[in-house]
């Protein structure tokens, strides 16, 4: 699995953040396992090979540092989303920006532009190309005006 896999992975699981109440730990012990990615490979080939432990960290990580930081992600993407309420934004943009605000914030390892491109491509996978424009504009003004030069 290459890292741009996983992410994808977190992407899933960050969105499925809006849809429950388990705790975050319970959430990816319950999905992080051989049974539940052999069922869901069958729908998605993203599922097709279980992450390895340094995978899986990386998933974590990201999954719950978008949990904790989730207001703090979303206050950006608000802040961002000229001409847009954040209650208008798909809640598969707004995991896939989340995510990608959180690496660039706080995983120094991962190079903006990539963090950036990245969400970009998977953005391109579930939105429309307008949608997809939309969270590219944010991201890059995020970067721009949050991130000292």
């Amino acid at each position: 699995m290459v890292r741009n896999t996983a992410r994808e992975i977190a992407i899933h699981l960050s969105y499925e953040l809006s849809f429950t109440d388990k705790p975050i730990d319970a959430l990816l012990d319950e999905r992080l396992t051989e049974e539940t990615f052999s069922t869901l490979s069958a729908e998605d080939p993203i599922y097709a090979e279980v992450p390895n432990a340094k995978q899986e960290a990386y998933i974590r990580r990201l999954v719950k540092g978008v949990d904790t930081h989730a207001a703090e992600l979303d206050g950006y993407i608000a802040k961002y989303a000229k001409g847009w309420s954040f209650a208008r934004i798909p809640l598969v943009a707004s995991a896939i920006m989340r995510v990608a605000m959180y690496e660039i914030l706080y995983m120094p390892d991962i190079p903006n532009g990539a963090a950036i491109n990245e969400a970009v491509e998977i953005a391109k996978k579930y939105e429309t190309p307008e949608t997809v424009k939309f969270m590219n504009g944010i991201l890059g003004s995020f970067v721009r005006q949050e991130l000292p030069q």
